[in-house]
């Protein structure tokens, strides 16, 4: 695949695997952009991006932002408290506007499981997921095959533990769909009540007991416990869930000696992962976040109507 034939993105579910090569070969060519003393280039000048944040975010929204003005696009960042959805008005009404105020492209995060499609089918303007519920967050899942790509030169064949509350993470499904497609044998690794069976059906293995498949992996990535889209009864107490899922020292010095240690953020300090391991020499938590800067330019520079993988 050469050229890119999509306005949106909305989630890894609905691209080829194809689509997330191309996806990751575009942020690959824009990663050097970041290493440059001028971090800039004019892919996007004239371009004005709409950061509608309904939901908080600090690493998301601003990534998207640093994203943005390096490609020299123009950015107006609005969140549920000052935008008139407190008033009574709906969703697509304030992103109709949005579009009636010229915004390009509309990088949306919000509660509802699939309003970023709602509105990629309503508008004109390019609609960018930046989380759903607990649907998807396709950008968080392709700065994090991105990161494993770049560590091991591929993702076929790759043994990925994914840890954590799967049931409401949005970060694990997209983790899910785009690393299962690129040919990555991944294992759900959790309490039952928050890693049902029913995910076998996406074409992973799930596991209730962490120190039977640790010392076989070749990245673990650790998911922040979802409080506020869970209800009580689905989760243990934390210290009982750092004792039977957390990566502690102990645990960690059991990993191979070439296994990444990831995470999303925000980490829990000492609940799903210590914080000398979090800081440690396998930990590539803050690479992420560096990557996940060269990522959102690609889906930037595509989805406004980028010809190809820049030179």
């Amino acid at each position: 695949m050469k050229t890119w034939n999509r306005k949106d993105l909305t989630g890894l579910d609905e691209l080829s695997s194809g689509e997330i090569e191309f996806l990751l070969e575009t942020a690959r060519a824009f990663k050097g952009v970041g290493e440059r003393s001028l971090k800039k280039v004019p892919a996007l000048r004239g371009k004005t991006l709409v950061n509608f944040f309904v939901e908080p975010s600090t690493r998301t929204r601003t990534s998207f932002e640093v994203a943005a003005m390096r490609l020299s696009a123009d950015v107006v960042n609005i969140s549920a408290t000052a935008s008139s959805l407190q008033k009574g008005e709906t969703l697509k009404d304030t992103a109709l506007n949005l579009q009636a105020l010229q915004a390009d492209v509309i990088v949306l995060r919000h509660s509802s499981p699939g309003s970023a499609k709602f509105l990629s089918e309503r508008l004109d303007s390019s609609i960018i997921n930046a989380g759903d519920g607990a649907h998807e967050h396709p950008t968080q899942g392709l700065l994090d095959i991105f990161t494993m790509r770049e560590k091991f030169g591929r993702i076929e064949g790759l043994n990925v533990l994914i840890v954590g509350d799967i049931l409401f993470s949005r970060v694990a499904r997209s983790n899910i769909f785009g690393l299962v497609k690129l040919g990555a044998k991944v294992t759900l690794v959790g309490p039952s009540t928050l890693v049902p069976r029913s995910f076998e059906k996406l074409g992973v293995r799930v596991v209730h007991r962490i120190d039977e498949v640790l010392g076989d992996a070749d990245v673990v990535n650790l998911l922040r416990i979802q409080h506020e889209r869970q209800r009580k009864e689905y989760f243990p107490g934390l210290g009982e869930y750092t004792s039977l899922f957390g990566l502690t020292k102990a645990r960690a010095a059991r990993l191979k000696p070439g296994c990444l240690v990831m995470h999303p953020g925000p980490i829990n300090r000492g609940v799903e992962i210590d914080s000398d391991v979090a800081d440690g020499s396998q930990s590539v938590i803050l690479e992420q976040v560096t990557n996940g800067i060269a990522v959102r330019m690609a889906v930037l520079y595509l989805c406004a109507g980028g010809a190809g993988i820049p030179a």
